[in-house]
């Protein structure tokens, strides 16, 4: 999450009946801490399972659940609440309040401020898998759907009945990265991205191995702000220990004979490539079978290294190669040797920083290297600064970059 990147934005936030209203006291808190403003307005059922204090006490603004609030002055709050909304999200979004969006029915507070909107309407399922799927639940979404309401979910997984399937809410950290998601400009609809992060690691034995201090923090940062800029993302990932981004194809890889495998075979459908990641340059010849052991005289081992192949570079040698986007991480002198590389592996942007100073830190500092010359940017958070880079890349994006 960037901080406060909802900031200005006013939510309403629609509680109907259902077990996963548990799950609104951490999404309630996880929107305000990005800076929005949530009004929560909750359904007699949903005040069943949750109660409205905790929600004022999460909020910090009334509750309101009925249609008669003499709270409100001119005493319609279905009118009044949604003025402000930029969205009213709905969450959990049960299968009776589904079918009463779907058919405009409007016989308590939260439907009626549903039906008299005028701003964006978000709905996040959560019921049984059977009542998920039946025929009926799936017409009203589709019908739902088709109005032009955002249905965010559902996921699959055990349910509080002990059945496992779909229909389970999304986890609020799921929920809030859609709703953040969907504020955000689509200024890459319609692109395909896909790119590299974090380290390699290159085995010497079964336990042993050369790898680097990358974090992948840039590149998954910059894999979000992709999604949230529009675009379908395909994440290769090294060994790292971080959280899949919200609606990004992941896939995990170890060395950068496998990182390079897992590109090519995907590249040809994909118009942009970003490698971010650190992909060592050279491994061993010969990996050993088994642990290698100290000798009794202490003898130091010694390993032949090849070299592993250029990522960047294949990508960019190919017929019909995607908009191609390097990184490079130096110790040093990072003006001469960012334009170098860029020049060597012959592609039209790299992003450069000093390695040392942003490894597993979660800000950075980079470079934008091009033919017309060098750009700093500020130093930022990675996932602001990934929010600017993408904006860069979009700006730079020829026309002949449409999907393929």
């Amino acid at each position: 999450m960037a901080t406060a990147e909802l900031a200005g934005k006013h939510l309403v936030l629609g509680m109907s009946g259902g077990i996963a209203c548990y799950k609104i006291a951490e999404l309630t808190r996880l929107l305000t801490k990005a800076g929005a403003t949530v009004q929560v307005v909750m359904t007699e059922a949903a005040t069943q399972f949750i109660t409205p204090v905790t929600m004022q006490a999460l909020s910090g603004r009334p509750v309101y659940s009925s249609q008669w609030d003499g709270r409100v002055p001119n005493n319609m709050a279905h009118i009044d609440l949604s003025r402000e909304a930029d969205a009213i999200v709905i969450a959990p979004a049960s299968t009776d309040f589904l079918a009463k969006l779907a058919h405009g029915m409007a016989d308590d507070l939260l439907s009626t401020l549903c039906v008299a909107r005028d701003c964006p309407l978000l709905v996040v399922p959560a019921m049984n898998r059977q009542m998920w799927q039946n025929p009926a639940t799936q017409r009203n979404v589709a019908q739902l759907r088709a109005d032009g309401i955002e249905v965010l979910g559902p996921d699959s997984g055990p349910q509080a009945c002990g059945e496992v399937g779909d229909g389970r809410m999304l986890e609020a950290a799921a929920t809030y990265e859609a709703i953040a998601s969907f504020f955000q400009p689509k200024i890459l609809a319609g692109r395909r991205v896909l790119l590299t992060a974090g380290p390699t690691f290159e085995p010497l034995d079964p336990v042993r191995g050369i790898t680097n201090r990358s974090s992948g923090k840039m590149g998954f940062a910059l894999a979000r702000a992709a999604q949230q800029a529009g675009a379908d993302v395909h994440l290769i990932a090294g060994p790292v220990a971080l959280e899949t981004p919200w609606g990004v194809i992941r896939e995990d890889v170890q060395t950068a004979q496998q990182m390079y495998d897992a590109v090519m075979r995907a590249v040809p459908d994909y118009d942009i490539f970003i490698g971010v990641a650190a992909v060592a340059d050279w491994r061993v010849d010969q990996v050993s079978e088994h642990k290698i052991k100290k000798t009794a005289g202490r003898i130091v081992p010694a390993f032949n290294f090849v070299e592993n192949p250029d990522i960047l570079a294949s990508v960019a040698k190919l017929p019909h190669a995607p908009f191609c986007v390097g990184f490079a991480a130096e110790s040093g002198d990072l003006d001469v040797h960012g334009e170098q590389k860029r020049v060597r592996k012959n592609v039209p942007l790299l992003i450069g920083n000093l390695g040392p100073l942003t490894f597993g830190l979660d800000d950075n500092e980079v470079v934008l290297f091009e033919a017309g010359g060098a750009t700093k940017l500020p130093r930022a958070g990675k996932q602001a600064l990934a929010g600017t880079l993408i904006a860069e890349i979009a700006r730079r994006l020829p026309d002949t970059s449409l999907i393929r």
